[in-house]
């Protein structure tokens, strides 16, 4: 019986790579450093935004100093710029609709930033749609630590052995593994199918309405 979904936010709900990309080559420009294509950067994504900032920055450029700067560069440039190209991936919102309409509480758990999780959700989908957005939080370690993911549930009161985790890549993937609970990969993100069946997803979604098929049939 699933009663919970907990959904990744980048690559699973919204397609942020435009605007990741975006901002990070006006850092890279702004720096006088080589810039990456959007491919590359689905790549670079995934670990929250520190690590995506040390790995745009040249090795010559990743002393402690450096990288406190140009994150603080990045941060600002992504916050004003994060919803320029930035949207909801084709039925995420009809599939949030359903589940709510079916008793399926939802909940999001992001390596982004926690302040910008909050402002990118309630943009893209109002409120209601789910009951505790957490994204990284100082002193907690990221995804895929289970840490953040424990403290999620408890906030929301999700049975372990009734929640589903679902997200587009390896990390996410490990996360749930991590917090045993079973993870379910979105096959539309950034990373794609070899990356979520080499993690051992539990299953796999082409579009966001197999999930709900696969919660239907999970309670049957």
């Amino acid at each position: 019986m699933i009663k919970t979904v907990l959904f990744d936010l980048d690559g699973t709900l919204l397609n942020t790579i435009d605007d990741l990309a975006d901002a990070g080559n006006w850092v890279c420009t702004q720096n006088g450093w080589p810039t990456f294509t959007v491919e590359q950067f689905k790549h670079m994504v995934g670990n929250g935004i520190p690590k995506l900032v040390e790995r745009f920055s040249p090795e010559d450029a990743r002393s402690q100093e450096q990288l406190a700067a140009t994150l603080a560069q990045f941060s600002a440039r992504y916050d004003a710029h994060k919803e320029d190209k930035t949207a909801p991936y084709a039925g995420i919102p009809e599939l949030l609709d359903t589940l709510r309409a079916n008793g399926i509480q939802c909940a999001v758990f992001s390596n982004k930033a926690d302040a910008f999780c909050g402002k990118i959700i309630d943009h893209y989908f109002g409120t209601g749609r789910f009951d505790a957005v957490r994204g990284s939080r100082p002193g907690v370690p990221t995804k895929p630590d289970p840490a953040g993911l424990y403290a999620l549930m408890e906030q929301i009161h999700a049975d372990p052995a009734a929640t589903l985790f679902v997200g587009d890549s390896d990390v996410d993937i490990l996360t749930g593994h991590n917090a045993h609970l079973p993870a379910m990969g979105a096959l539309w993100g950034f990373r794609g199918r070899a990356e979520l069946t080499a993690a051992g997803a539990d299953a796999l979604a082409a579009v966001p309405e197999d999930i709900w098929a696969h919660i239907q049939e999970n309670n049957r």
